[in-house]
């Protein structure tokens, strides 16, 4: 990936503390069709989506609460950049396109208070894409903070149906696996609820009328940050909502702690009049950068998984000999080794199996559950990817025995401890 940032001619433009409500700025798409209009009023900063002329996102706000202030109000719109142009063209071989040439323009909003700079949102805007994040700035002598939560607001137009999969409440379900992210959702529901009242699991469908639809959703987030999920209020009014705090068995916090300067994950915005813009949008990867450099290409390849038929009885190690076979015969490069192969195959027994995969060209790709503490599920190897010394020898035992890599499975949450494990 080779990003690209230029800055158009037209210099800075400066607002003044004191700037009107009313004086709205604007940054559109290439095409044009896009805008973001962002404004303050009644010291809230607020921001709105329309596309060919239709508001897609009504007026909405912005702002963070964190544990060295509040800047949800009295905020003022200090300055606003100049327009960057901003390109880039990357590869990745299994999302919806092999190959993205991506462009959009950017401009960076700076708010504050008396005078000082608290945060910018940086908003990316591409053909009928929306992409924003908070950059937070160091407050005197703090150079750290806690986001407890955020104003950040989607506020639909009367009239909009939504497409959404509620949340599910923590430590409930299979063995206390909950939330997993697998609820069924409602066609063309009403707005004004909030699921089974914990929000919904982003990506978030709405559908305007017969103007288009809107796609909700974030990306970027690794363990620097939380992830979220969209919490519905009042009419049309959805904001963003940080994790639940009994995810996770009650352990960690449901805020984020960054330094000072710090950024949020994006959130995302695709509209389209039809639905062809929010099933092709590439934003996901658009805006992001490569965490690291990977040492070599991994590959995953076509691969076969006996658990979708035969389920837990089916990890052991005739059965999945037999399913060596047929990927080598099929021409299939991996098996994935669902769960309990532990137990009903062993770690001895699992180094046969892979060199007897390596005979037939295929690799091995193994089951892990994710738990430390966090769910009941049985199903082994557990208690083994959450903790860095046993994870870092089952590493070397797989690296040793060429396993191709992990299904790591059941993490119930979204806490940044989550996030960083």
């Amino acid at each position: 990936m080779n990003r690209i940032v230029t800055t158009a001619l037209s210099a800075v433009m400066c607002v003044a503390a004191s700037a009107s409500p009313t004086d709205n700025l604007t940054v559109s798409s290439p095409d044009g069709l896009t805008v973001v209009t962002v404004s303050v009023v009644d010291g809230v900063p607020t921001y709105s989506v329309a596309h060919k002329g239709e508001k897609f996102i009504m007026d909405s706000p912005l702002g963070v609460n964190t544990n060295i202030g509040d800047f949800t109000g009295s905020m003022s719109l200090m300055e606003a950049s100049a327009d960057r142009k901003v390109s880039d063209s990357y590869s990745l071989p299994n999302i919806k396109k092999s190959h993205v040439e991506y462009r959009a323009n950017s401009r960076d909003y700076t708010f504050g208070r008396e005078g000082k700079k608290v945060y910018d949102v940086i908003f990316e805007v591409s053909d009928n894409n929306v992409a924003f994040r908070y950059k937070l700035y160091p407050q005197g002598e703090r150079l750290c903070c806690l986001v407890l939560n955020e104003t950040t607001g989607f506020v639909m137009p009367h009239g909009t149906t939504t497409f959404l999969c509620p949340q599910s409440k923590p430590m409930g379900g299979f063995a206390r696996t909950s939330p997993s992210y697998e609820t069924g959702y409602t066609m063309d529901d009403a707005t004004g609820k909030n699921g089974w009242g914990e929000g919904y699991t982003f990506p978030c469908l709405f559908r305007n009328g017969d103007k288009g639809w809107t796609l909700i959703s974030e990306t970027g987030i690794a363990g620097d940050y939380c992830a979220s999920r969209l919490l519905g209020g009042d009419g049309g009014r959805y904001t963003v909502g940080y994790p639940q705090s009994g995810e996770m068995n009650g352990f960690g916090s449901s805020c984020a702690s960054i330094p000072l300067p710090g950024y949020t994950p994006w959130r995302t915005i695709t509209v389209g009049e039809t639905l062809a813009p929010v099933v092709e949008t590439t934003v996901p990867f658009d805006v992001v950068r490569p965490l690291y450099a990977p040492s070599k290409d991994y590959t995953y390849g076509k691969g076969m998984w006996s658990w979708i038929i035969g389920m837990d009885s089916s990890c052991n190690f005739d059965e999945q000999k037999r399913y060596v076979d047929f990927a080598s015969e099929m021409g299939y490069t991996s098996l994935l080794v669902d769960a309990l192969w532990d137990t009903q195959i062993g770690y001895d027994r699992m180094e046969e199996l892979a060199a007897y995969g390596h005979s037939k060209g295929v690799d091995l790709v193994l089951w892990y559950n994710s738990n430390g503490s966090w769910n009941d599920a049985p199903q082994g190897p557990r208690g083994i990817m959450n903790d860095i010394v046993k994870r870092r020898k089952d590493m070397a035992w797989m690296q040793k025995n060429g396993i191709r890599g992990i299904k790591v499975d059941f993490f119930g949450g979204d806490k940044q401890e989550t996030m960083r494990l």
